[in-house]
């Protein structure tokens, strides 16, 4: 055991060190370096900057600054480390009986909620499996958008399977407005909607056509013109 505050003193004195210099070999202000060798440690801000200023400060001075730490902390601070090592004890648990009624909870809502499952399964078979809508449903429905039905397909489909094919399609018969009149392309398919088309196709073979979406046969060969109804394809 030793006088930390006149040892450090002693040890600059004896190497002619002045406590400006030392500030500035340390950088340490001169007011905590006197603070040190006079064993005011309650001046400087905390005990960890005590121990960092002790440490820098003794092997400024040549000294060991881990032998003035121990030092410190056996003479200042052994309580309150021995305080602050000390395992924390765990927080209290609940007592048996809080701990059983809120089993006995969890247990009562998971029966509600099985009975309420029942029920509500029980009504929907009972009415004929069509579930009944709510006011609540309704009213979270009607920010839905409505489903759109199903297009239907367009009465007569042309496209080019091969090389292009020159069609022309009239609406009603031959002497009707013109619904299409050009050369189908891979790749560039042609749909007409209408009730009844006139239709002539100069290379069957070269094209698939369609009539509300199901596939007719169109002999090939030569040029070929027909009726197209809902019923399907028909020579003209």
């Amino acid at each position: 055991m030793f006088e930390i505050g006149n040892s450090l003193r002693e040890a600059r004195i004896r190497r002619e060190i002045g406590l400006p210099e030392a500030e500035q070999g340390t950088k340490i202000r001169v007011k905590y370096l006197r603070a040190l060798e006079d064993d005011q440690f309650d001046l400087l801000p905390a005990q960890t900057y005590v121990k960092g200023f002790l440490r820098t400060y003794a092997e400024y001075l040549g000294l060991d600054g881990q032998l003035y730490v121990d030092e410190f902390n056996s003479r200042f601070v052994a309580g309150e480390e021995e305080s602050v090592l000390r395992p924390r004890r765990s927080p209290a648990r609940p007592p048996r009986r809080e701990r059983r009624a809120a089993t006995t909870l969890v247990v009562l809502a998971l029966a509600a909620v099985g009975i309420v499952t029942i029920v509500v399964i029980s009504a929907w078979t009972s009415s004929g499996g069509t579930p009944k809508t709510t006011p609540a449903a309704a009213t979270a429905n009607a920010g839905r958008p409505a489903r759109r039905p199903a297009r239907p397909a367009p009465l007569l489909t042309v496209s080019a399977v091969r090389a292009g094919s020159h069609i022309t399609v009239r609406r009603g018969s031959a002497t009707g407005a013109t619904a299409f009149d050009g050369t189908i392309q891979k790749g560039h398919p042609a749909s007409i909607p209408g009730t009844r088309l006139w239709v002539q196709i100069t290379s069957p073979e070269n094209v698939r056509v369609l009539v509300r979406g199901h596939r007719v046969v169109v002999p090939g060969g030569q040029p070929r013109v027909g009726i197209v109804t809902r019923s399907g394809w028909q020579p003209a």
